[in-house]
């Protein structure tokens, strides 16, 4: 288990921009890495109205299952890493852990695993790596039924020299800002399209 404070700041990117970001950093095919990130809410909503979001994500060679929550500054991320058949497990199930840090920060929610269900899908091939100004990840997202966008993410430790460095960022790279919604959010509303 690991708890985390994410801060970061994102713009949506055309697919002309990302091409020419991922050469500018020279990213090779070996740096990307897909991962599928499943959602979950209750049927009211709770997760949502809370402003808090849960998923399951599986990566190659194992998987985890994080909740993000509001706190003052960022959001506090709770994770649990699993085996990739105990993911897999709990999809099925559309649940995930008991008696674990993700379950007792729901409790706080008052949102309770039998409530839990599937609300989303996606699968997005990430380049992460650091720069001087944070951890950058440049995301290609594909959405189910259909749908497809382009990120650009800067993950920073400080808000005030983080929101500083992103603005220096996109005028580096020449990037106009398009407000990003998160992912969950953006998921939600191509399934709906």
């Amino acid at each position: 288990m690991s708890q985390s404070t994410e801060i970061e700041f994102k713009t949506m990117l055309s697919a002309t921009d990302f091409k020419r970001i991922m050469t500018y950093y020279h990213v090779t095919d070996e740096m990307v890495v897909e991962q599928t990130n499943c959602y979950f809410d209750t049927f009211d909503n709770k997760l949502k109205n809370a402003n808090a979001g849960l998923r399951i994500r599986l990566l190659p060679s194992f998987a985890e299952v994080t909740l993000k929550t509001p706190q003052k500054e960022g959001l506090l991320e709770t994770t649990e890493k699993l085996t990739l058949a105990e993911a897999q497990k709990y999809l099925t199930l559309q649940q995930v852990p008991a008696n674990g840090p993700v379950e007792e920060k729901l409790k706080t929610l008052h949102v309770t695993l039998k409530e839990l269900h599937i609300i989303s899908q996606l699968t997005t091939k990430r380049a992460e790596f650091e720069i001087d100004a944070g951890l950058l990840a440049l995301d290609e997202s594909f959405y189910l039924p259909a749908g497809h966008d382009f990120e650009l993410e800067l993950e920073v430790k400080d808000a005030k020299l983080g929101q500083e460095a992103f603005t220096q960022l996109l005028k580096t790279l020449a990037v106009s800002y398009i407000p990003a919604e998160n992912k969950i959010s953006r998921s939600l509303k191509k399934k709906q399209s």
